[in-house]
């Protein structure tokens, strides 16, 4: 199964990198080391070192005189900087590139890749539009899952499963679609949640229902196929729940959530982090239930408002070309 190759991936948000602290990632099947310097410079090498191919996100980074950083590999402490360069010991002079650096787009806080692919479609915008109006809450739920791409991006559209997958977290009693705004590429779902009474010790046991009406209305804009992005209001405040996907290689992906708010009550100051424990426990969901399907059992019953599952097929199928039919629905 592809892995769409050309389409932007967002690796990382700045702030899940420590200074100085090797980050491992996956990407169409190849591994990386990213590393954050103290001016907040980021720089992505092979994961394996060039001489006998131990991990580097396994070793550790040292400061230079420039104050900049090298990563340093665990076994023989061999020391690479951004470009794969290293000094051999016994010399003092630093060889050609080692290791072809994977090449970053970044954006703000944003660590975008191609994979060293050729770029066949652009970087939304989105996140930059967020990140200017509102407060970064923090990020959640780093994840990987033994499961093809395709499988995450369907479940991740699956407006059906919200009452049935997170039941349990949100006492969701059905699920009424309202629309669907297919623009390619990118769509639009509306979609709204009757949720069961709860009493005042199942709020206190999890505090975030105190902030949830009784029914929730959701908005999810989707950009095929690296994100989705909730929007979403309560009386205290709006927040955006991004959810980053990406192909680590044919058989596993990752998925992992960044928040940000926006208050309007002094209790949302209070809570938002409460966003961070629920939105952690709807990915360990997601994960658990990805690890109990059957992936290749024909589909025989179709429910009703599959429309984003049908728009991700569309564009999977058909990468990177946009084509009929036109899912819209009002």
């Amino acid at each position: 199964m592809p892995m769409l190759e050309g389409a932007p991936w967002l690796l990382a948000h700045k702030s899940m990198l420590q200074v100085n602290k090797p980050f491992k990632v996956s990407l169409y099947g190849n591994d990386y080391v990213l590393w954050k310097d103290g001016f907040g410079n980021i720089n992505a090498l092979p994961n394996a070192c060039p001489h006998m191919g131990a991990m580097l996100s396994e070793g550790w980074c040292e400061v230079q005189a420039d104050k900049t950083s090298v990563v340093v590999c665990p076994f023989h402490a061999l020391e690479f900087d951004g470009e794969g360069c290293t000094v051999l010991p016994g010399s003092n002079k630093k060889t050609l590139p080692q290791l072809a650096p994977l090449e970053l787009i970044i954006q703000g806080d944003f660590i975008w890749s191609y994979g060293n692919t050729e770029p066949k479609q652009p970087i939304p915008n989105i996140l930059n539009e967020i990140a200017a109006e509102y407060e970064l809450i923090g990020c959640t739920a780093d994840t990987s899952i033994e499961t093809n791409l395709m499988s995450l991006l369907l479940n991740m559209h699956d407006y059906n499963h919200q009452n049935g997958t997170h039941r349990s977290l949100f006492k969701i009693q059905e699920v009424n679609f309202e629309k669907f705004i297919d623009n390619g590429h990118h769509s639009h779902a509306y979609f709204s949640m009757p949720v069961a009474l709860t009493d005042l010790k199942e709020k206190l046991s999890n505090p975030g229902l105190f902030m949830f009406p009784k029914v929730l209305n959701a908005h999810l804009e989707n950009y095929f196929p690296s994100l989705a992005v909730l929007h979403g209001e309560t009386g205290a405040g709006k927040f955006k729940q991004i959810h980053a996907f990406i192909p680590e290689s044919p058989t596993k992906s990752r998925t992992y959530a960044i928040m940000f708010g926006l208050a309007k009550n002094p209790i949302f100051k209070l809570l938002k982090f409460k966003f961070l424990d629920l939105v952690k426990v709807v990915i360990e969901q997601d994960s658990d239930i990805l690890g109990k399907i059957y992936p290749n059992t024909p589909q025989k019953i179709k429910l009703n408002n599959e429309v984003g599952m049908d728009w991700v097929r569309r564009n999977y199928d058909n990468y990177p070309h946009i084509v009929e039919p036109n899912l819209s629905k009002k």
